[in-house]
């Protein structure tokens, strides 16, 4: 008998109607095998554009197995667990409202999942697609962008970016992440991104995680959100983000923590002065607050972990550590 498999695909949204509504008229487009059950679950995190609208339109057209929950607690990481308390299936995919998928895409998905029974999360290809031609600052940091090409070659990873990452419910179970979350995911206008990488780097310490290069996506990036403001804003954030992520596979003790941390912090900082030496040496302008964005965010992340309570504190130190923890 064939063996079915079945995949939800998770769709988080906060006033992004029109670019959702092309997320989903891709997914319409998949060309799905024999033997899989599928779903799309919209996960509705407070929107008051025309997100039910959308939905709505796309359920009338009968092209897609297609719901919406709606999750007061405002954030990403908050949406995700709603939606994967709202499904059941066997693999859940985390798909942006501003990711179009190719047209194979769950059929790679689901090729990829079979062939490898110990993986417990994998991602693909991230390409950006502009609305605008982005200027040269914007192009010189297109990992702000969630932009993913690792090759075209299977293998291994330490962790995935969110877009796209498609986890086994299983492995997502074993590593706690559905019981307890430790890092906040984008809330708002709040541009953090730590929680997508919490949820790769707990799945990692006890599963295998692959980039798979098969599966592709278009990432839509708005005229919007190419200021040099935004760029500041996300760079900062993903500043804090690296500084959470990297204390969720630390091994030692919060004291130990501070003292790599701070030590990091000095390096990270003269990374930003190099850059901005190569930039004016180079374009004969530079950006200061770019520049130190990555650091200040460091230091942000920093000072907030000082001010949280012990024993919360305790449990994310190495909560994603591959062997042996410290109290």
């Amino acid at each position: 008998m064939e063996r079915r498999t079945t995949l939800d695909i998770v769709i988080c949204t906060y006033n992004n109607a029109a670019l959702l509504d092309r997320a989903l008229a891709a997914i319409s487009a998949q060309r799905i095998p024999s033997g899989v059950e599928w779903q799309v679950l919209v996960v509705n995190n407070n929107c008051t554009d025309e997100t039910p609208q959308v939905v709505e339109q796309h359920e009338r057209r009968n092209a897609l197995p297609l719901r919406m929950v709606c999750e007061l607690r405002q954030g990403l990481t908050a949406a995700r667990v709603c939606g994967v308390r709202n499904t059941a299936g066997e693999w859940i995919a985390f798909v942006d409202d501003d990711c179009l998928l190719a047209g194979d895409w769950v059929e790679q998905a689901v090729r990829f999942a079979a062939e490898h029974p110990r993986c417990g999360a994998f991602g693909g290809q991230v390409s950006p697609e502009w609305e605008t031609p982005p200027p040269p600052f914007v192009l010189n940091h297109r990992y702000a962008y969630a932009c993913k090409y690792h090759g075209e070659t299977a293998h291994r990873r330490p962790w995935l970016a969110g877009a796209g990452m498609v986890v086994r419910r299983d492995a997502l179970d074993a590593c706690g992440w559905t019981e307890k979350q430790f890092l906040a995911d984008r809330t708002a206008g709040r541009l953090v991104s730590g929680g997508d990488m919490e949820i790769g780097l707990r799945i990692a310490a006890i599963s295998e995680v692959w980039y798979n290069p098969a599966c592709k996506l278009r990432h839509v990036i708005p005229q919007r959100r190419m200021s040099l403001d935004y760029l500041r804003r996300i760079v900062r954030g993903l500043g804090a983000s690296r500084h959470n992520a990297s204390a969720l596979t630390w091994r030692g003790s919060y004291a130990g923590w501070v003292l790599y941390s701070a030590a990091f912090s000095v390096g990270f900082g003269a990374l930003g002065a190099l850059q901005l030496v190569r930039a004016l040496f180079n374009t004969r302008s530079g950006d200061v607050p770019l520049a130190f964005a990555p650091v200040r965010g460091w230091w942000s992340a920093m000072w907030e972990m000082s001010r949280m309570d012990a024993e919360e504190r305790r449990q994310l130190i190495g909560c994603a550590a591959t062997s042996g923890r410290a109290n």
